[in-house]
């Protein structure tokens, strides 16, 4: 579904990407690991357009993005589908028109078939019936799910996660694991998911690759992880302070 070439990314001569390699299989959940600042949401950002690269190429669904021109990319983004860390809710819509937004602004698809795309998205994430609801009547863990049922209203191909447990007590994260899981399923979507909650990881991926000094230094099952010889990997699944990762990097 997705092939990174050699990707590579400076800001103000800091290498944030540096000739990255990856390829993400279709209809798998991938999650990407590492470090707070280590670039990963910088990938997430190669991946769906929002930035374009120093070197290298990103390929999704055949389609080679860096090249493209604006509203080529335009096309391209709605097979995408994103859960922003923060949720990244309009506070002056309800709930109905954020889940709708993409449709209603980016599709010509009917106003009647928006209401049914909106209430059978909320329905999957567990919240039937509160279109009328502002962001502000939210809990944090309905506004995760109102923005992952904007994510999946406009029937993606691809759905990325942005730290999708951050902020969540741990039984509302597990909430959330399992509704990446089911969707997934449900929908037959490949899911790319990047946090730094190894529970959540362990729990929903298919894969596991870390990123680290810009690149990706090891990827497998979550038991090929979890029983890592690697000092670096190691270190960061296990939260220990002393290792070859400096309070420096």
């Amino acid at each position: 579904m997705i092939e990174i070439i050699n990707l590579s990314k400076s800001f103000n001569n800091a290498k944030v990407l540096d000739n990255l390699n990856l390829v993400i299989n279709s209809g798998e959940v991938i999650v990407i690991i590492g470090r707070s600042g280590c670039g990963k949401s910088v990938l997430l950002k190669h991946i769906i357009g929002l930035m374009s690269p120093d070197l290298g190429q990103v390929i999704v669904d055949g389609s080679e993005i860096t090249m493209l021109e604006e509203h080529e990319m335009d096309k391209i983004r709605l097979s995408f589908g994103m859960l922003f860390q923060g949720a990244a809710l309009f506070d002056s819509m309800t709930v109905g028109e954020n889940v709708g937004f993409t449709l209603r602004e980016h599709t010509s698809t009917p106003e009647n078939q928006v209401r049914d795309r909106v209430a059978n998205s909320l329905e999957l994430v567990g919240l039937k019936g509160i279109e009328k609801l502002m962001p502000s009547e939210l809990s944090g863990g309905m506004k995760k799910r109102v923005g992952l049922a904007r994510a999946i209203c406009n029937n993606p191909k691809i759905i990325l996660y942005d730290e999708p447990t951050t902020g969540l007590d741990p039984i509302m994260a597990d909430a959330i694991n399992d509704l990446i899981i089911d969707l997934n399923s449900k929908l037959h979507v490949t899911s790319i998911v990047v946090t730094h909650d190894m529970v959540s990881a362990y729990k929903i991926a298919d894969r596991i690759a870390m990123l680290y000094k810009g690149r990706i230094v090891a990827i497998g099952t979550p038991d090929e992880i979890k029983n890592t010889k690697d000092a670096t990997v190691k270190q960061f699944i296990t939260g220990a302070a002393k290792g070859p990762i400096t309070d420096l990097e």
